[in-house]
């Protein structure tokens, strides 16, 4: 950030020149915030979180329902964290697990979670301890029937996902909201096997769910305007900045994020190593690059996911490969002390590790792969560019209702830099013009992933941005 650093030359001026010089210094220095992109991006994102609660065909006077109790479908850290959102802000949650070992761990975890806020003085004791009042732990598909809505967490796949909505469907009371929190699969198909498509809606949570503001709703074919005026106003309630995004898999932030991990994980074939990619990024401004971010999600979820898609198309397999065989040897990231990196014991720090390196290198010998050396500026440029071309065509497709929602999706869910506001809006402030004829260079270096979008094409050709859209 600009601002900050302007702040000390302030407080410099303030003591080394006289008063009225000090003032026009303060002055100047201001000027130099206001004009930077950093202000630009900051108020951009300002209003862009408040434009994305306003959906064109869901008028403001659309009812809602009020919710005033909830369940949670699983205990694991997923479905534990969306349970603390709720009574956090006095909600009372009925917690389901399919057994009662499964339900007492969960049940712990939210406990540490809670105890944890407690000893770094955000929390006091009685305020945890009524909390933890608000939760009831059940086995029993019964003791959530009345419940006003029920949020499902349970492994990502679509069979397991079909036969608790099935369930969901014969015991729910007739107005409840069926949410599900996946973060991939088709909400329509989840939806086809209840009698009441239009009450089911995607809550797409980020983990760590109790900490992660963005909150993706899943409008389905037949969801609701009130069931979807609802879930947006809940979202709001249980301090969540919510987005409605359309259904396609991955919706909008996991779709785009594929198209950024798969040139990330490209590089490392082609002559990067994880910790040089992460750390272009991490300069760019992101919290953390992509290798380090998978480990802090845990590397066996995508591989789940890669597997699926492997199955439905496989187009859509990981052409690298890497991240299989990482967690065919047991490293699933900072949940196993290692993945990408390596981990002391009870440590968040990622630590390179030569064998991962030595993995990297006979995985190119092996296919005859001839590594080169890696510029920063080629990993932000293909990292960024590649969410940018998959946000045009999102763009395009309705997935998402404008450019500025990818934008608070990816400042509020995915750690990009709140002043550069997001991919879209970076987008715009470097030329559009610019990131089309850098996405045409890279088309012709390595194919038809690299196909220029059609609105960027578009945009470009037309002097416009997505702003303008």
């Amino acid at each position: 950030y600009l601002a900050p650093y302007k702040i000390i030359e302030c407080a410099k001026a303030s003591v080394e020149l006289p008063f009225d010089k000090g003032v026009e210094r303060e002055r100047e220095l201001f000027q130099d915030c206001l004009k930077s992109d950093q202000a630009k991006g900051l108020m951009n994102l300002f209003f862009a979180e408040r434009a994305c609660t306003k959906i064109p065909d869901v008028p403001r006077e659309t009812p809602t329902k009020n919710i005033k109790t909830a369940s949670v479908l699983g205990a694991g850290t997923m479905g534990g964290g969306i349970a603390m959102n709720f009574i956090n802000v006095g909600i009372p949650v009925t917690l389901l697990e399919a057994n009662q070992e499964a339900l007492d761990k969960g049940l712990e975890i939210i406990r540490k979670n809670y105890a944890n806020t407690v000893n770094k003085g955000r929390l006091t004791q009685s305020d945890m301890e009524q909390r933890l009042g608000l939760i009831t732990p059940t086995l029993s598909y019964e003791d959530i029937a009345d419940t006003d809505i029920v949020v499902e967490a349970v492994f990502e796949e679509m069979e397991i996902k079909k036969e608790v909505f099935r369930k969901l469907d014969k015991v729910m009371k007739d107005d409840a909201i069926l949410a599900t929190n996946t973060s991939t699969l088709d909400v329509d198909e989840i939806a086809s096997v209840t009698g009441r498509p239009e009450a089911v809606i995607g809550t797409h949570f980020f983990s760590p769910a109790n900490v992660m503001k963005l909150l993706e709703i899943v409008r389905g074919a037949k969801t609701s305007k009130e069931v979807i005026a609802t879930t947006m106003k809940l979202g709001k309630t249980i301090k969540k900045v919510p987005v409605l995004v359309g259904v396609c898999d991955g919706f909008v932030g996991n779709r785009m994020l594929a198209r950024y991990s798969k040139q990330a994980n490209l590089m490392i074939l082609e002559g990067a190593l994880p910790q040089e990619v992460d750390q272009a990024l991490f300069d760019f401004g992101l919290a953390m690059g992509p290798f380090a971010m998978g480990d802090l999600a845990g590397l066996d979820v995508g591989w789940r996911i890669r597997k699926r898609r492997a199955e439905e198309n496989g187009a859509f397999q990981d052409e690298a490969g890497l991240d299989d065989q990482i967690c065919e040897m047991g490293r699933f990231g900072q949940k196993t002390s290692a993945g990408w990196y390596r981990y002391d014991p009870g440590s968040r720090v990622p630590i390179p590790d030569p064998k991962i390196e030595e993995l990297i290198k006979k995985y190119c010998e092996e296919r005859q792969i001839q590594r080169r050396p890696i510029e920063k500026q080629e990993i932000v440029e293909r990292c960024m560019y590649a969410l940018v071309n998959e946000g045009a065509k999102i763009l395009e497709e309705g997935i998402a209702l404008r450019a500025s929602d990818i934008d608070v999706i990816y400042a509020n869910g995915y750690g990009f830099p709140r002043y550069r506001a997001g991919p879209m809006l970076y987008a715009d402030m470097v030329g559009l013009d610019k990131v089309y004829k850098t996405v045409c260079s890279y088309h012709e270096r390595f194919g038809e992933a690299w196909e220029p979008a059609p609105l960027l094409k578009r945009l470009a050709e037309e002097g416009k941005s997505f702003s303008d859209i």
